[in-house]
C-alpha cells in the first residue's frame, strides 16, 4: 500500500507542476482561464480528497487483516512453540529415566561383578539361584535347604520323593575362575590350559557330591550338581563331553537353570501322583470300610424285614380272629327268644280239678 500513496503523490505533483507551467506560459488569459484553471484545481482537489478517504479506508482495511493475520501467525507460531517445548520436556523427562535406569543397572553389574569376584559370595549367589528355583516349582513339604544327612553332611537342597527313586541332593558349585581363563584365553595353547582348569575343578565337585550326598538307604543312587550360569554348562557340554559322560558313570548329573527347572518339574510331577496314589489307595480303604457298612445294613433291613413280616401275620391272625368274634356276636344276636303265654281262668281251674280230686 505504501508504493500505491506514493504513486498518488507523484501523480499530484505532475499535474499541480503541469498547471504551473500553462499558467506561466499564457500570462494574459483572461479571467475565465483563469477561473477554469481554478475550478479544475479544485475538482483535482476534492477528488484528490476522495483518493486520501478511499486510500486511508483502505489502509485502515489493509492494516486490519494484517494485524488479524499477524496475531493468528503469532498465536499459531506460540501453539507450535508450546508442543514443541512440552515434547521437549517429555523426551526429556523419558531420558532422564533411562538415564536412572541405566545408572542403576551400572551399579547392579558393578555389584554382581563383585559377587562373583568373590568365592564365598559366588556359592551364595549359586545357592540363592537355586532356592528361587525350587521355591518357585515345588510345594513348601517337598524340599529343605542346608539338609544334613545322616553322614553329617550338609547339602544345599534335599528333595524329598517317596521310593524309588528315594530323595534327591542337589548341590551348587559355580568354577567361574576357570571359565574366565578359558573365555578369556588369547591363544590356543592358554585355551587347553583353561580347559584341563575348568574339567579339574567340575570333575573334583562331582567326585564330592558323589561321596557325600549318595546315602544308601536315605537318597537316591543319584545326585544333582547344579550350575547357577547357563554359559558355564553349555561350554563344558560341548566342550568337555568325555567329563558329562564321566559325571553320568558317577550317577552325578550336571544341569544349568533350565533344565533344572525342568527336572524340578518332573519331580513335582511324580510328587502328584504319589500323593494321587496314597489318596487313592486311602480312598479305597474307605471304600471297603462303606462296602462293610453296607453289609452290615443289608443285614439288619432283612432282620427288619422279618420283623415286618412277623408283625404282618400277627395281624392277620388278629384280624382273623376279630372276624370270627364278630361273626359269634352277629349269630347271637340273631338267636329267637320264645315268649311265656298267659293261663286263662277256666284252663287254670280244669287243670286243677285233678287235683282236687285227688
Amino acid at each position: 500500500m505504501s508504493g500505491f500513496s506514493t504513486l498518488i503523490i507523484i501523480a499530484l505533483t505532475g499535474i499541480i507542476l503541469l498547471l504551473i507551467i500553462m499558467l506561466r506560459r499564457s500570462p494574459t488569459n483572461n479571467d475565465t482561464s483563469l477561473a477554469e484553471v481554478r475550478g479544475q484545481l479544485a475538482q483535482m482537489a476534492s477528488q484528490s480528497s476522495e483518493m486520501q478517504k478511499v486510500f486511508a479506508s483502505q489502509m485502515a482495511e489493509s492494516e486490519g487483516r494484517l494485524g488479524t493475520r499477524l496475531e493468528k501467525s503469532l498465536r499459531d507460531q506460540n501453539e507450535r512453540t508450546t508442543k514443541s517445548l512440552t515434547g521437549m520436556a517429555e523426551k526429556l523427562a523419558v531420558i532422564t529415566e533411562a538415564n536412572n535406569h541405566i545408572s542403576q543397572l551400572s551399579g547392579q553389574v558393578t555389584q554382581l561383578q563383585n559377587i562373583l569376584s568373590n568365592k564365598q559370595a559366588r556359592g551364595s549367589f549359586g545357592e540363592v539361584q537355586l532356592e528361587n528355583l525350587v521355591r518357585d516349582a515345588l510345594p513348601e513339604s517337598a524340599f529343605s535347604f542346608q539338609h544334613t544327612l545322616r553322614n553329617g553332611r550338609r547339602v544345599d537342597c534335599f528333595i524329598t520323593m517317596p521310593n524309588p527313586p528315594g530323595s534327591i541332593c542337589i548341590d551348587s558349585k559355580f568354577p567361574l575362575e576357570s571359565f574366565r581363563a578359558l573365555t578369556g584365553a588369547a591363544d590356543e595353547a592358554a585355551r587347553d590350559t583353561a580347559r584341563r582348569s575348568l574339567e579339574g575343578d567340575v570333575k573334583k565337585h562331582i567326585n564330592d557330591i558323589a561321596q557325600k550326598y549318595i546315602v544308601p538307604g536315605e537318597t537316591a543312587e543319584s545326585a544333582i550338581l547344579f550350575l547357577p550360569s547357563e554359559s558355564v554348562y553349555a561350554e563344558i557340554n560341548l566342550q568337555l563331553p568325555k567329563l558329562v559322560e564321566a559325571s553320568r558313570r558317577a550317577h552325578v548329573y550336571m544341569a544349568g537353570p533350565d533344565n533344572l527347572m525342568l527336572i524340578l518339574h518332573t519331580v513335582r510331577a511324580i510328587l502328584r501322583d504319589a500323593q494321587m496314589h496314597e489318596a487313592a489307595g486311602q480312598i479305597q480303604k474307605e471304600v471297603d470300610m462303606m462296602i462293610q457298612d453296607v453289609t452290615r445294613l443289608d443285614d439288619r433291613v432283612a432282620k427288619l424285614t422279618n420283623h415286618f413280616q412277623q408283625v404282618e401275620k400277627d395281624i392277620s391272625d388278629i384280624q382273623t380272629s376279630t372276624r370270627k368274634i364278630t361273626s359269634r356276636g352277629q349269630k347271637i344276636t340273631h338267636i329267637e327268644v320264645a315268649e311265656e303265654r298267659p293261663v286263662s281262668p277256666v284252663a287254670d281251674s280244669t287243670s286243677r280239678k285233678p287235683d282236687l280230686l285227688g
